[in-house]
C-alpha cells in the first residue's frame, strides 16, 4: 500500500502502435506541421513600430535600434515624417502584416510621449475616433499616409512616457560624460508640446524618469524641463530661458558645469543644433546622444507587444 505522502505512480496505459500506412499518415502530418508557417500554426501578432522620421541618419538609426526586437511575430516600422514617409505608409505596413496571416497588429508608437499631435495622429490611423487638427492632417496627407482597411484587430500601445528603459538610457548617456557624479548635476531637456495641458503631462511622466536616473546615477541633483520646439516663439522663448535659469541655478549649487542630455528619439536638428544654441553660454557639458541607438529599445518595443496583445492595455 502506497504512504499517503508518496502515492503510488498511475498506472501505465498501454496503446497499440499504429499500423505501418498509419505510421506513415502519421509522420507525414507531423512533418506538413512542423514544416508549415508560424502565422498558420499559432496566429501571430504583427507589429507596427511607428516613429516620426527624420533624415536619412534619423531614421537609420531608429531602424537599427528595433533590428533586434523579438516579437514572437513579424515586425514593420513606419515613418509619420520625412523623406521615407511615403515609402513606408502605415497603410502598407498594415497590408504586409495581413499576408503574413498575423491574427492582430500591435502599433507601437516610437515617441517620447503619448501626448502630442503625432501620437494622435497614430491613434487616428489605428482607428480611435479622434479629431486632428489642420497642420497633422496635412503631414500625413503630404506623405500618402491613410487609415488603412485593416481585417484584423489594431490594438494601440502607449508611447515611452515614464518607461523604465528611459531612464536607463538617460543613465548610460549621462555617466558616459561625468567621472565623479556625485559631484555633479543633471539636466534632462526635452522637446515638449504645444499646450499648457500636454505639458502638464509630459512632465508628469518625465519626473519619475528624472528621479529614477537620480537613484541609478548618485549624480547630486537631477532636473527636467523642455524647450517647446514647436510651441509659438514667445512659448518657446519662454520655455528656453527657463532652462537657462535651471541649468545656472544648478551650476550655482554645485560649483560644476551642468551635464545636459537630451530626451529625444533619434539624432537630428533638435539635438544636433537647436538645443546648443539654446543652452549656450551656460556652464555646461552636452553631447546631444538621444536615446536611440540603444538595444533595451528593443526590449521596450516587446515589452509593449506583450502588455498591449490581445486587448490587454499598455501601462
Amino acid at each position: 500500500m502506497a504512504h499517503p505522502l508518496f502515492p503510488a505512480p498511475p498506472m501505465k496505459r498501454f496503446i497499440r502502435s499504429p499500423r505501418p500506412l498509419g505510421r506513415l499518415l502519421l509522420g507525414l502530418s507531423l512533418l506538413a506541421a512542423a514544416s508549415r508557417p508560424a502565422a498558420a500554426n499559432a496566429q501571430s501578432v504583427g507589429t507596427i513600430v511607428i516613429a516620426h522620421g527624420g533624415d536619412s541618419l534619423w531614421n537609420a538609426t531608429v531602424r537599427r535600434s528595433i533590428a533586434g526586437a523579438n516579437t514572437g511575430g513579424p515586425v514593420e516600422l513606419s515613418f509619420l515624417m520625412g523623406p521615407e514617409a511615403a515609402h513606408a505608409r502605415f497603410q502598407d505596413a498594415v497590408t504586409r502584416l495581413e499576408k503574413q496571416g498575423v491574427s492582430e497588429i500591435v502599433v507601437v508608437p516610437l515617441l517620447v510621449s503619448s501626448f502630442s499631435g503625432h501620437y494622435d495622429q497614430i491613434r487616428y490611423l489605428a482607428g480611435d475616433s479622434v479629431r486632428l487638427d489642420e497642420q497633422m492632417t496635412h503631414h500625413l496627407h503630404m506623405a500618402g499616409i491613410e487609415k488603412p482597411t485593416a481585417k484584423v484587430p489594431l490594438r494601440l500601445a502607449k508611447a515611452l512616457d515614464n518607461s523604465y528603459e528611459v531612464a536607463r538610457i538617460l543613465s548610460d548617456r549621462a555617466l558616459a560624460l561625468s567621472k565623479i557624479p556625485k559631484d555633479a548635476a543633471l539636466f534632462i531637456v526635452g522637446h515638449g508640446p504645444n499646450s499648457a495641458e500636454d505639458y502638464a503631462a509630459w512632465m508628469e511622466n518625465l519626473r519619475p524618469v528624472a528621479d529614477s536616473v537620480k537613484a541609478w546615477t548618485g549624480f547630486k541633483d537631477v532636473r527636467v524641463d523642455m524647450v517647446r520646439d514647436d510651441a509659438p516663439a514667445s512659448v518657446r522663448a519662454e520655455a528656453v530661458r527657463r532652462v537657462r535659469e535651471l541649468i545656472d541655478l544648478q551650476a550655482m549649487a554645485t560649483g560644476r558645469d551642468v551635464i545636459v542630455i537630451p530626451v529625444l528619439i533619434s539624432k537630428g536638428m533638435v539635438s544636433r543644433d537647436k538645443v546648443p544654441n539654446d543652452i549656450r553660454g551656460t556652464r555646461s557639458v552636452y553631447a546631444g546622444e538621444p536615446l536611440a541607438p540603444h538595444p533595451i529599445l528593443a526590449r521596450w518595443v516587446e515589452r509593449r507587444v506583450r502588455e498591449t496583445a490581445s486587448g490587454r492595455t499598455a501601462q
